[in-house]
């Protein structure tokens, strides 16, 4: 996939919770697989209110099973998909995906899923009522997709979209699925767990939103039994995972079955769109295969945690050039001037505390411009202002702001907000986090197995940021005190020299 662009919000009527920042994505965001080792798995939901359970989720697959896959792929090429020069199989790398069926030379054209495949906002509904209900209320598209998923799921055989659904995960790979408990757990150390916090508040918000205007006000056409909390987690589940946004096809968000059997490569940059000349969903190999070989494509340049939160999978430590950790930054609360500092930040969209991200090959120019501020003295209150615009990126200048006195300062700020954070992960990951509940019933055993799994692959390669981040600072402080204390030396020397 090309590099993602900035990020794009649904546009929500007034009325309508903001969801989070969702992917303004040039191109795929497919399902919960990548490639090179990776530690996922699928997990069980979130207790579900009185009176309910997850049996009330039928839709989808326990299991990634081929079976599902191939069924699928038959439906596919009898309701107008053409010869594919890929096939689903069993592969090593997220068991099962797209592999090439011959030779395939780099730039080649692949896929070719035609419009009348693809689930856009403007789709057919089976319930034609529910349909003109949904957009008589004029619902943005995010909503709309999740309404509809659900709607055309629990139609069963009587929605044409029944063989795509059966193939769908029936509970998405996401922390969307992880409870509270469970994140605060697992994922103590990691910012990542606040994202996963708000998302699932996020999910929340529309779905009470939906129940109190449409609904409450329809329900024979949306009865509770169907669309409720846990449904809805589970369509925007799929959507997290798997919507793709086409800009060739004025930028609409959709699914594409098929496409999204393929798995995921962190340094493949190909991605999906509308073809005109082809008159389907395809994208171009930036690499050559050979027959029998898996086919990869990129769910966008996104960190661990960030594959984690949305597709629930963590890729080996190391094999993702794209890794990051955020690291909090925070203004202290008995500076002089802690609430000037506050304001400078708030009038350029900045909060206290305010997270950045950190990788293996250092820090931004945000991150340094923003601990500036934070270890700026009363005197340079006049560059409050300048400081936090080019935190918030909106300085001119490619090189950012400079202030060689701070300089010292602001590397050692850094350096303990590094160590901070490394202690929390240390913790963690050497068994200083509360041990899991004691559980005599073996599913849920092996579920916390899995979930604990995955946190610790995700703190492991964000500790490992940090410590690299750790030995960066601590070098160039160790130069610039190295170079004060020369420099001391050699003033000494002139001193002795004239007396």
């Amino acid at each position: 996939m090309a590099e993602v662009s900035s990020a794009f919000c649904t546009s929500f009527l007034p009325k309508f919770p903001k969801l989070p920042v969702l992917p303004n994505i040039h191109g795929f965001a497919a399902s919960s697989r990548a490639s090179h080792r990776l530690t996922r798995c699928s997990i069980s939901a979130e207790p579900m209110p009185s009176g309910t359970s997850s049996s009330t989720i039928p839709w989808g697959c326990e299991i990634e099973s081929l079976e599902s896959a191939f069924a699928l792929q038959r439906w596919l090429s009898e309701s107008g998909l053409p010869p594919q020069k890929m096939d689903i199989r069993r592969v090593d790398v997220g068991e099962r995906g797209l592999v090439a069926l011959k030779s395939i030379r780099k730039g080649e054209k692949l896929l070719f899923v035609p419009p009348s495949l693809v689930i856009t906002a403007d789709s057919e509904w089976t319930n034609t009522e529910a349909g003109y209900v949904m957009r008589s209320n004029s619902v943005p598209d995010w909503p709309l997709l999740a309404t509809y998923l659900i709607s055309e799921a629990s139609l069963r055989d009587s929605s044409r979209w029944s063989i795509y659904i059966s193939a769908l995960p029936r509970q998405p790979y996401s922390l969307l699925y992880w409870t509270r408990a469970e994140l605060d757990m697992y994922l103590v150390a990691s910012q990542i767990r606040m994202r996963a916090i708000e998302r699932v508040s996020d999910v929340t918000g529309v779905y009470n939103d939906l129940r109190a205007r449409i609904f409450s006000k329809h329900p024979t056409v949306f009865p509770e039994e169907v669309f409720n909390l846990e449904t809805f987690k589970w369509s925007f589940g799929i959507l997290f995972s798997r919507l793709v946004r086409l800009s060739a096809m004025d930028g609409k968000v959709a699914l594409v079955p098929w496409a999204d059997m393929l798995n995921h490569n962190s340094e493949v940059e190909t991605f999906l769109d509308y073809d005109k000349s082809s008159r389907g969903i395809v994208f171009s190999t930036d690499r050559v295969y050979q027959s029998g070989e898996q086919v990869f494509i990129s769910y966008g340049k996104k960190s661990n945690g960030e594959l984690l939160l949305s597709y629930g999978f963590v890729p080996k430590e190391g094999t993702n050039p794209n890794d990051s950790v955020e690291l909090s930054l925070s203004l202290k609360k008995n500076d002089k001037c802690y609430n000037e500092k506050v304001d400078a930040l708030r009038k350029h969209g900045l909060s206290t505390p305010q997270q950045f991200p950190l990788q293996i090959t250092g820090w931004s120019l945000e991150m340094m411009a923003y601990a500036y501020l934070v270890v700026s003295s009363s005197d340079m209150r006049q560059r409050f202002d300048e400081m936090a615009a080019c935190a918030a990126g909106k300085t001119k200048s490619r090189m950012g702001i400079n202030y060689p006195e701070l300089e010292e300062q602001t590397l050692q700020f850094i350096l303990d907000c590094c160590e901070s954070s490394i202690s929390k992960y240390s913790k963690f990951l050497e068994g200083g986090s509360p041990l899991d509940p004691i559980t005599t019933n073996a599913q849920e055993a092996n579920r916390r197995l899995l979930l604990k799994q995955l946190a610790v692959a995700l703190c492991t390669s964000e500790r490992r940021i940090l410590f690299r981040a750790q030995y960066i600072l601590r070098r160039r402080l160790r130069d610039i005190r190295s170079g004060e204390l020369r420099a001391l030396t050699i003033f000494n020397g002139f001193r002795k020299l004239f007396k």
